[in-house]
């Protein structure tokens, strides 16, 4: 696998690159700015995941809305990392993050659970296997890889061929449909 060099343009050329839309334009600005941004914002979000889709959804930002960009009123990397931060900031405000820092991992609730009670966790018992067939189809496959046969979310991800995040979005939509059965 050959590696490909870090492209480096002045700040000039990097604006000029991004206003034609041009793609070696979206290659140096992440060549040149990834680090950076992830820094500022993993010092927000602290898991690392979370942190890296934020800074897809920074870039992502950056180029759809560079035509607001103004070099008169300030420099592109402080107009950058503005971007990371807000956006940052905004995750950690979402009802979403919330919800998913107070949700503990099945697998901890049940050993927990099974150590007070001294108990056998047997699904079949509690009619999870049939609630869990009721679920859509890639769903349940990916509930079934993490929670029955053990895999972590980044085996699930290389088993089914699917990014890290779209594994843990069915696997967060599963546990909802499976939590209205219970509520």
């Amino acid at each position: 696998m050959s590696r490909r060099t870090k492209i480096s343009l002045s700040e000039e050329e990097l604006v000029h690159a991004m206003r034609n839309r041009e793609k070696i334009a979206i290659e140096a600005l992440y060549d040149m700015y990834s680090a950076s941004l992830f820094g500022v914002i993993s010092r927000i979000i602290t898991d690392e995941a979370i942190a890296e889709d934020v800074l897809q959804e920074t870039f992502v930002k950056i180029w759809n809305s560079f035509s607001s960009y103004s070099a008169e009123k300030g420099r592109l990397f402080t107009w950058m990392i503005n971007i990371a931060r807000n956006l940052s900031i905004d995750k950690v405000r979402s009802k979403d993050f919330k919800n998913q820092t107070k949700n503990q991992e099945l697998e901890n609730n049940v050993t927990f659970i099974d150590e007070q009670k001294n108990t056998v966790y047997k699904p079949e018992l509690l009619g999870i296997k049939d609630l869990v067939q009721t679920l859509k189809p890639d769903q349940k496959l990916v509930l079934d890889l993490v929670y029955f046969k053990g895999y972590t979310h980044v085996e699930a991800a290389d088993e089914l061929g699917l990014p890290l995040g779209t594994v843990k979005t069915r696997l967060r939509m599963a546990i909802q449909e499976l939590r209205k059965s219970f509520n």
